[in-house]
């Protein structure tokens, strides 16, 4: 007896990470002057500072294969996969003030944050209880 199955329909999967309209609007500002055409832009944590973790933002040429792509208010981001369960459920901010500006994560897996506010302990989102 053959049945006939159809294929489930999935629902949508949150983003990793989201931006503001003022990060948006700043990426979008930056990528229009840079020398050469981008894939997007790559953010990640990588391990360091006195609280042990650091975000990085850079251009990407090109998507890995196993990078998480995000598209969100006309921003390409691409989330390195070692990255992607520190990062869950993050916004992405830009703060300008008269003495600086620079991009602000709001991440909900922080646990920790160094005194000079340059690194952060994130807990992986699975490990949560």
């Amino acid at each position: 007896m053959e049945t006939a199955t159809e294929p489930r329909t999935r629902r949508p999967r949150p983003k990793v990470v989201t931006l503001t309209e003022r990060a948006a609007e700043r990426v979008r500002e930056i990528m229009g002057r840079a020398e050469k055409p981008y894939a997007g832009l790559r953010v990640g944590v990588k391990n360091g500072g006195c609280a042990g973790q650091e975000y990085v933002i850079e251009y990407a040429e090109t998507a890995g294969p196993l990078d998480e792509i995000v598209e969100d208010k006309g921003v390409t981001i691409l989330i390195e996969p070692k990255a992607v369960l520190f990062l869950l459920g993050s916004e992405v901010d830009y703060e300008a003030s008269k003495l600086s500006a620079k991009f602000v994560f709001h991440n909900p897996n922080e646990t920790d944050a160094c005194g000079c506010g340059e690194s952060v302990t994130i807990e992986p989102a699975a490990t949560r209880d």
